[in-house]
């Protein structure tokens, strides 16, 4: 995912996923072998026209002296107050996308680091699945280019924690004393996603493996970027 002269974005939120995928993409520069800088984004979506609290986010720009850039935006409000979407993650995740493209470029970024872990692998394998009848899920490598009402170059969007369990990120959380920040959005814990990792929750604890089964016939299929031929079973 990563080669000699990246200068790497790092969307980050605030939350666990991301500031953990900051915090390994600064802290493995000092051994990787292959040169590459790294800066980090956020999307300030002004839930209630308020600006959004990325304290956490400062403090570990900080520590590691990268540049920082905070986008502000309307998202919300366009989202739940003017379209008044009943399933609002679509669409909110597709106008994020397109601020932190826009922000990767201005920063000089070549790609774009996005922090789905795991189980958000295993998760949106399940939903292209259940609701749209597909063998699919999210690249762990996308190329996106400019369309053409604009001019600019590609961003490559890269996901490092893809073969990070949540649990794993929880851990590394509390043993780098990282507080994540907590989701201000109204549709947190209520959306479709949701539903599904209730549902993987009951199958694992029923089915001791389930969900490392289901990742493991996602690398099979070879859809979307995930080739079974890269994969190799763990434990």
């Amino acid at each position: 995912m990563i080669h000699s002269g990246d200068k790497i974005a790092a969307a980050v939120s605030g939350g666990k996923d991301s500031l953990i995928m900051l915090a390994a993409l600064c802290e493995m520069k000092r051994f990787y072998p292959k040169e590459y800088e790294v800066a980090a984004v956020s999307v300030d979506m002004r839930f209630g026209g308020i600006p959004g609290n990325f304290d956490a986010v400062k403090k570990l720009c900080g520590k590691y002296g990268i540049e920082y850039r905070i986008i502000s935006t309307d998202i919300a409000k366009i989202v739940f107050d003017i379209r008044k979407e009943s399933n609002p993650c679509s669409l909110c995740a597709s106008l994020r996308r397109g601020a932190l493209y826009g922000a990767a470029e201005e920063l000089g970024c070549n790609k774009l680091a996005l922090g789905h872990n795991n189980d958000d692998v295993v998760e949106t394998f399940l939903m292209c699945l259940f609701n749209e009848g597909r063998i699919g899920c999210f690249s762990p490598v996308t190329e996106i280019k400019p369309d053409g009402s604009r001019q600019g170059h590609s961003i490559t969007v890269i996901r490092p924690l893809i073969l990070a369990p949540e649990t794993s990120i929880i851990s590394a959380c509390e043993r780098e004393s990282i507080i994540p920040i907590t989701s201000p959005c109204p549709a947190d814990k209520h959306t479709e996603r949701q539903n599904i990792k209730e549902f993987i929750s009951l199958k694992e604890h029923e089915h001791r493996g389930f969900k490392h089964r289901l990742f493991v016939a996602l690398c099979k299929s070879a859809a979307d970027g995930w080739a079974a031929e890269g994969y190799k079973k763990e434990g």
